[in-house]
């Protein structure tokens, strides 16, 4: 946005201080005067012919007050000028390093060095925001490369299975229909998952009285044939857990814990407990699983997008794109609520997702 050119902060500032001055300066000089009046007689002669009367005063004083206040005006112009130079200077680094990060270079840090004060403070607070967004650019630009790269896969799945076709007309038409048709629904739940994941970090949806016990069983229910299958035990537990967000967001939060904590378990005889409850103002939904022992480091990696674990890695009709808790994350988020992930000492994973308490 143009903007008309105007004085500078610092012609603003050398003008108030040289004007401070030269108005202190002035009420000096003429409270000295009026003590002066006072005490002076006001006759032809004087005091016994002696002291000077007030005419003589005023001829003595006038021109020493003019010349004091353009001394004090001037010694605050200049004084002004390099002071405000001086205090301004900090301002300075931080607005090139401004001009820096928008024109791109969000590495540079200012790093002002002296003592706290408004400035310095400023200036850390300038430094962790760059921080921040160079992280966050980062972060969205390994997730586009690896979004990118995601989508890439079944499309190109798909054109190699049609070269193949067209080169070979003779191919079993069925199955070449049926590794289209999985190729194509693993393309449109990523794609899908993806949606998903930007509605959550947007946040546009609407708000609703939503009970997390409720999204919990209708969660298990669902996925109840899978952990059947895998012969893994499914137990839902606690009370209401009352709180305000997106229904159908909340649901999939819940689903993709449940399933998450399904697939990645023991090969049989695995459990799944989810737990929800309200404490003091907060729901609270637990959901915690059996599983092979997961490394400290590797835990805080699984909520990145496209984020796999090498000890989390699956091969069969259930392996995900690394999606999952990414979601969960997002929605959290979006929700005002806090995700924590914790290993469990014997194996498997324990996670926990706390949101503001509902009506």
């Amino acid at each position: 946005m143009r903007r008309r050119p105007g004085p500078s902060a610092r012609l603003k500032l050398t003008l108030s201080y040289a004007g401070f001055l030269a108005l202190a300066g002035a009420l000096l000089l003429a409270v000295v005067w009026g003590f002066l009046l006072r005490y002076v007689p006001d006759n032809p002669k004087g005091l016994l012919g002696i002291s000077p009367n007030r005419y003589v005063l005023v001829r003595a004083f006038l021109p020493a007050a003019a010349v004091a206040m353009a001394f004090l005006l001037l010694f605050g112009l200049v004084g002004g000028w390099l002071l405000a130079g001086r205090m301004l200077a900090p301002l300075t680094q931080i607005t090139d390093a401004a001009r820096r990060a928008g024109n791109g270079s969000l590495s540079h840090r200012i790093r002002m060095k002296g003592r706290q004060d408004e400035f310095r403070e400023l200036s850390d607070a300038f430094d962790s925001m760059l921080g921040q967004l160079e992280s966050h650019v980062a972060e969205q630009q390994r997730f586009a490369a690896n979004a990118s790269h995601e989508l890439r896969t079944p499309l190109a799945i798909s054109r190699t299975l049609l070269d193949v076709a067209r080169k070979d007309p003779a191919r079993d038409r069925d199955e070449l229909i049926e590794r289209l048709y999985v190729v194509n629904t693993r393309a449109i739940d990523l794609t899908e998952a993806l949606l998903l994941l930007g509605r959550g970090d947007r946040g546009d949806f609407t708000r609703e009285s939503v009970d997390l016990s409720l999204l919990a069983e209708e969660a298990a229910e669902t996925l109840l044939p899978l952990a059947e299958q895998r012969r893994i035990t499914l137990d839902v537990t606690g009370g209401a857990a009352p709180t305000g967000g997106s229904a159908e967001l909340l649901l999939r939060m819940v689903t993709n814990l449940v399933q998450n904590a399904v697939v990645h378990n023991l090969p049989a005889g695995g459990t799944v407990t989810v737990h929800t409850g309200a404490h003091g103002g907060t729901s609270v939904l637990r959901v915690e699983n059996s599983g092979p022992p997961l490394p400290p480091d590797l835990v805080p990696t699984l909520t990145e997008p496209f984020r796999r674990g090498s000890d989390r890695v699956r091969t069969d009709e259930h392996a995900g794109a690394g999606l999952g808790l990414a979601i969960v994350q997002s929605v959290v988020r979006a929700h005002d609520g806090t995700l924590d992930l914790l290993p469990r000492p014997g194996g498997g994973l324990l996670v926990t997702v706390r949101l503001p308490g509902g009506s």
